[in-house]
């Protein structure tokens, strides 16, 4: 569905350069702190800015090479972009209707009401969570194969979030071909949705697994300093000194746990991942 190969970027002394793939009937979340390269990655994408190497291949075609037609199947939230706060929902309605043929109007309607979005009031007067929520119902209601979703969820309170993954689901519920790449600075919002997760960091991924793996095989080591001097390191991917001794992330959390009982092995998190690949030291 997605493929980045090599892609390259220079903005004066920050540099993209990303590997990726989103492949069909998949959700693949995207991670990283403000400023690692995920937006410069989605607008490429997106053909939005040029890029200095690489390939970016969507719907099997260059950003560039994209039909209207072909456009039409991809859904888009970014972060900084929106409807404009002059205009109605009731107005935005024949845009998308015009934008896209396979715009689904009653749908639309139904899901503002939902989601408690009003008709007759300017987007304007919106706050920055009903904004959040109307680009993401206009995103997901004109029948795309594709949706790239930049931060969709700030500014939601843990109800309307809910409610925003759910819709997630179920339009991948309705094709078992369509394919969402996700950022969001909540991880909870990840664990809970995605199959697979890129973590970016300095322009750079520096991490790919899938969530299961993650969630059911990562874990977190506590020891002091005798413990992590009898522990065998062949498993640790990172190591983190810390008041009480080390913390030390593996891929192998089964293995310390059968081997070192008195070893404190914590159940691994995405934001704890995160953490120790940024933060925490290789052996």
């Amino acid at each position: 569905m997605l493929e980045i190969n090599g892609l390259v970027k220079h903005y004066g002394d920050f540099t993209l350069n990303c590997t990726m793939k989103v492949e069909p009937g998949r959700i693949t979340g995207l991670v990283g702190e403000n400023g690692a390269g995920k937006s410069t990655t989605f607008k490429a994408v997106l053909g939005l800015i040029t890029y200095d190497a690489g390939d970016v291949t969507l719907l099997g075609k260059a950003p560039s090479e994209l039909t209207e037609e072909e456009k039409q199947k991809i859904g888009v939230t970014l972060a900084e972009s929106g409807f404009s706060g002059y205009l109605k929902v009731k107005d935005v309605v024949p845009v998308l209707a015009a934008l896209y043929p396979a715009f689904d109007r009653e749908k639309f309607l139904g899901l503002c009401r939902k989601f408690g979005i009003p008709m007759d009031k300017y987007i304007r007067e919106f706050s920055t969570g009903m904004k959040a929520k109307l680009k993401v119902l206009a995103a997901v209601t004109h029948r795309a194969e594709f949706l790239l979703m930049d931060e969709p969820t700030t500014g939601l309170d843990v109800m309307a979030r809910e409610g925003i993954l759910d819709l997630f689901r179920e339009y991948m519920e309705e094709d078992e071909n369509r394919s969402i790449l996700i950022s969001s600075h909540i991880s909870s919002d990840l664990e809970g949705l995605c199959d697979d997760i890129y973590m970016i960091h300095n322009g750079e991924i520096v991490f790919h697994e899938e969530t299961d793996v993650l969630l059911n095989e990562y874990g977190l080591i506590k020891a002091d300093e005798e413990q992590y001097r009898n522990l065998d390191k062949e498993y640790i991917l990172r190591v983190r000194r810390e008041s009480f001794g080390y913390s030390c992330l593996t891929d192998q959390k089964q293995y310390y746990l059968e081997n070192y009982p008195d070893v404190v092995v914590e159940k691994g998190s995405l934001d704890e991942v995160i953490t120790m690949i940024i933060g925490g030291e290789k052996l």
